[in-house]
């Protein structure tokens, strides 16, 4: 399962709708997860031409309703579980105290979250935190073109990835370009 992900779009705002390189960037997704600071539902109309979207609701995510919307978004996908929230700040505290502040105390394989604008990927406690960052707002400078992340799920394998949407004229983006593979870290672990 290919799941792209994004976060913080915070729209509308300097723009109406999201850049044309997020809907190429998500071309052939099975899923896309939008993390929070969506602010208005047409985001996640849009983003239902390419894909089915599900989201988490944000800070920013106030006065509206949508069945898409939901504070954390539970998906058992190939025998992972993943669970996406928008806020965990900061998110390098551990992983157990994430889960029971956050999550109830449930564990997941995988957590996905947003509103530092900020792209991250660790790995850590056997399980993979995945923060998109913004394509909007990249490290919550002004508006440009930003950053999505994609999840690729398979049986016995996780791959994600964090790609920047590429530069705006004159505006610098100042995101970095991530890459996780759970194969490529277990086949490189010593072994008893």
């Amino acid at each position: 399962m290919r799941i792209g992900l994004l976060s913080d779009t915070h729209l509308p705002g300097e723009r109406r709708e999201l850049w044309d390189e997020v809907r190429s960037a998500f071309e052939g997704v099975d899923l896309i997860f939008h993390g929070g600071d969506i602010v208005h539902p047409r985001v996640l109309d849009w983003l239902e031409e390419i894909a089915p979207t599900l989201a988490s609701r944000g800070n920013n995510d106030l006065g509206w309703e949508d069945s898409r919307v939901r504070d954390a978004q539970w998906l058992d996908v190939e025998g992972f579980r993943v669970v996406m929230v928008h806020d965990m700040e900061p998110e390098t505290r551990p992983i157990a105290e994430l889960a029971e502040r956050h999550l109830g105390g449930e564990h997941a394989d995988i957590i996905v979250t947003g509103h530092t604008h900020i792209e991250r990927i660790d790995y850590r406690d056997d399980v993979l935190q995945v923060n998109s960052g913004s394509p909007i707002h990249p490290h919550l400078w002004s508006t440009r073109l930003g950053t999505v992340g994609m999840l690729e799920i398979e049986r016995d394998s996780v791959v994600a990835r964090v790609s920047k949407l590429g530069e705006t004229p004159e505006f610098r983006n100042p995101a970095e370009e991530l890459h996780f593979d759970l194969r490529t870290l277990r086949a490189n672990e010593p072994r008893d």
